[in-house]
Parts: structure tokens; sequence; C-alpha cells
């Protein structure tokens, strides 16, 4: 069993419908006016226990080193506004854990998974979305409990699937209508949506977003199915099944500027595999949206993608990425669809020479007990905190680089009980969130 990354041991290896362009432009990005880490700027302070955080610094020569999260942060409500009016000002106990843990494991590429989207006021900033804008200045911007501020002078957000209504009854219950009928499942538009946050500039003109790409478009597409019937992926008919996009809520495409050139920011969210029938809608779904990282980062796979403004194709050989987000799926356990994970996780192009772990996964798991004592993978690369009688904690947030990325280290923050910053993890009800901040340092090699 692999030690804590409060520590900094060796690490073992790893287990093997379009929008137009103007409605693109009108995404939010962050301000390309806003200043960038320069030389100068000191390397922080490492907290007491974690790994030194990177420096956002370009080094004289040789590589970069970088540091990039995944945080599926709960920061999503149930009425539409509430996110906006609780980080309005200071005081939100449940943001300021979650601010507390990004300032101790200071990313410098950080995704956020269940932010809700609101539009900002400057369609070209957006840091100027109510609830980023408030993340940033009162969480994220203030030291919480002696940690260090944190600043992120871009920002990615784009409009989300969840909550949008389809008019199509997808869950075949005779109306269509309600959240389990909207394009991904919410409860108003943009609940659940996602936040990429960088102390590097984000090359604007190359973002991709993926939002309506249809699901029957990829071929081979694992479409739910009617088992009373032998045909296969006839669940929904014809008129429905063609308009179905295969993003619950979105994937994008951010390429992030490390010393000039670009790392693609893979983010995405598939659907959790459960809540649906023997028609395993969700299941399938979540295969299929892991699935289109694995085909995009394949040339020769990636021919029949498309983006929102109809450029076609995948990355090209040879470009850098990193895949980031709550992927929905544990290699072994849990309820998705088998090797629903491998595929990118056996991925030719991906590099999982380090697996990211922690400690207090491992003590989580033989305290909890339940299904986790059945369960395959092992419990100190858990990343979720589950109901223990299922489907226990499972791995299912993952940051994972190309090949020509050399990992330097990676962990997962969750420490163990007797370490003061457990009282950011706890138990349910969580203080932040049931999922893990996970990260990854990997090193840019320089341009040239």
């Amino acid at each position: 069993m692999r030690t804590s990354r409060t520590d900094l041991t060796p690490r073992r290896a790893g287990r093997t419908a379009v929008a137009s362009a103007a409605a693109l432009a009108a995404l939010a990005l962050a301000s390309p006016t806003a200043a960038a880490p320069t030389a100068s700027t000191p390397a922080p302070q490492a907290p007491a226990g974690l790994p030194a955080p990177r420096s956002t610094a370009p080094p004289a020569t040789g590589p970069t080193e970088l540091r990039v999260a995944t945080f599926n942060a709960s920061l999503n409500r149930a009425t539409e506004g509430r996110l906006s009016a609780d980080l309005s000002a200071p005081g939100d106990v449940q943001a300021a854990a979650v601010a507390e843990i990004v300032q101790r494991t200071r990313p410098q590429v950080l995704l956020v998974n269940e932010f809700d989207y609101v539009a900002p006021t400057d369609p070209t900033d957006a840091r100027t979305s109510p609830p980023v804008a408030g993340f940033l200045q009162h969480y994220l911007g203030v030291g919480q409990n002696g940690a260090d501020p944190i600043e992120y002078p871009y920002a990615f957000i784009a409009p989300s699937n969840t909550g949008i209504p389809s008019g199509l009854d997808l869950n075949s219950d005779g109306t269509a209508g309600g959240p389990d009928d909207a394009w991904g499942f919410g409860f108003f538009p943009g609940q659940f949506g996602m936040l990429v946050l960088s102390q590097h500039p984000l090359d604007v003109d190359g973002v991709r977003t993926f939002q309506g790409f249809r699901w029957a478009d990829m071929p081979g597409a694992l479409l739910p199915d009617d088992p009373a019937t032998p045909e296969q992926g006839d669940f929904w008919p014809e008129e429905v099944r063609s308009q179905v996009r295969l993003s619950s809520k979105s994937h994008w495409d951010v390429p992030v500027l490390v010393g000039g050139r670009p790392v693609h920011l893979l983010a995405s969210h598939p659907t959790p595999p459960v809540f649906d029938g023997p028609e395993d809608r969700n299941g399938r779904r979540n295969h299929d949206e892991i699935r289109f990282w694995a085909d995009y980062v394949t040339p020769r796979a990636a021919g029949y993608v498309y983006d929102d403004q109809g450029r076609r194709g995948g990355l090209k050989p040879g470009e850098r990425f990193v895949v980031a987000g709550d992927l929905n799926s544990d290699p072994l356990d849990g309820d998705s669809i088998p090797g629903a994970a491998q595929q990118l996780l056996s991925h030719p192009r991906v590099n999982t020479s380090l697996t990211p772990s922690s400690a207090g996964a491992a003590e989580a798991s033989a305290r909890q007990g339940g299904i986790n004592v059945a369960h395959r993978s092992d419990p100190d690369e858990d990343t979720a905190d589950f109901a223990d009688g299922a489907p226990g904690n499972l791995r299912v947030d993952y940051v994972l680089p190309s090949r020509n990325l050399r990992m330097l280290d990676a962990g997962v923050f969750w420490p163990v009980s007797t370490d003061p910053l457990a009282r950011l993890t706890g138990t349910f009800p969580f203080p932040s969130s049931d999922h893990r901040l996970v990260w990854v340092d990997v090193a840019v090699p320089p341009k040239g």
C-alpha cells in the first residue's frame, strides 16, 4: 500500500445541433489583459504536511513544473441564483472549506466540477460571472485558517447541458419535462456546471467546446437499448435518438499556455452510471462520454468529432494534454460499464506512471467497511466517500496527462483522521464535498 501524499516518498507505478461562431465568442473567457506571473513572482510557501507547490515562474532553462488538479467541489445549489448569493460575501462555511483545500494544495490549473454556471456580466471575462467573482474575491483570495490566499488571473466557463429542456421524453415516462428530460440532468440551466481556473494564460482562440455534439454521431455509440427487442440501441425512437446530446454537462478543450506552448486541458464530468433502468441509458452515456476523450486524443479515431463551431477532428499527433474531471467511473468497482475508465487508463497516449493516492482514503475504507471490504481497486486510490452500503468509496476523479508530459508527483487531498486538516474532508455530512481534490505534477518541456 502506498504511503500518504503528506510525505515525499517515491511513488510506485499505477495500474495497468452546432452553435454559431458568435455563440462561442460569447462564452466567458479570461481577460487577456490579466497580469501573468513573472519570473520575479515568489514561489508560495508549502503548507505544513503537504508537498511543495510548483512555482508559476518560468524556469531560465529546462521544463516548467505544472500542478494540475480536479475537484468536484459540490458548489452546486438546489435553486437558480443561490450559489451567486452564497458566494457574494464571506461566510459560506462550505465554500471556505473548499477554498482552503485549494489553498493548501495550490494547483496552478484547477478544474472545478459542480459549480453552477451563471453568465458573466462581461462576456470576455469569466471572472465577472457572479459566483466566480465571489469565489475568487471572498474565498480563494482570502487566507483561510492560516493558509495563504491564491490568485487565478485566468478563468474559463461556458454553458452546461444540465437543466436545459430538451422538449423530449428522454426517460420514457410518457411526459416531456423536468430535470430527467433535460439535455443533462438538472433542475435549472447550468446546475452542476464546470469552471476552469488558471495561473497561466489561456489560448482564447484555441478553446473548443462540444456541448452540442450528438450522441448518435459517435460511430458505434452505446445508445440505450430496449432489452425486450432484438434490435440494438432502440430505447428511443429515431426522432429522439437523432437529437440527444452526448455530454451530460459539456466537453471542453481549453489550451493552457505554459512557457508559451499549449497544454490542452480536456475537461468533462460524465453522468453517473445509475438512476436509470434496464436500458442503462446513464451507464452507456457515461461510457461514451469517457470514450469521447479517448477518441479525441487518437487522430485516426477522431474524424467524426465536431465542436460547437463546426470544426472537425481531435488533437494532432504530439500535442500535449491533461484529461481532468469527475468521470464517475472506478476501474474495477461501482456501477459503470466494465472497461469504461480503462478507455483512458489503458490508452497508449495517456501517462499512468503515477497514480494519485492518500493514506486517508485507505483509512476511511477500513473504518467504514460495508461494500468497501469487497472492492477490488486499491482503497488508497479512492477519491470519493460514498455510501458504505453501495457503491462504497471509489476512484472516480482523474488527472491524466499525456505520455509526453513527465509525471513528477501525484496525490489526493484526503488527510488521515489524526491530521488537523482532516476537518476539511470529514465525514458525512461533509464540510466540503464527498469528493476529494486530486492533483498531478508534470514537467512541460520548454518551447523550442
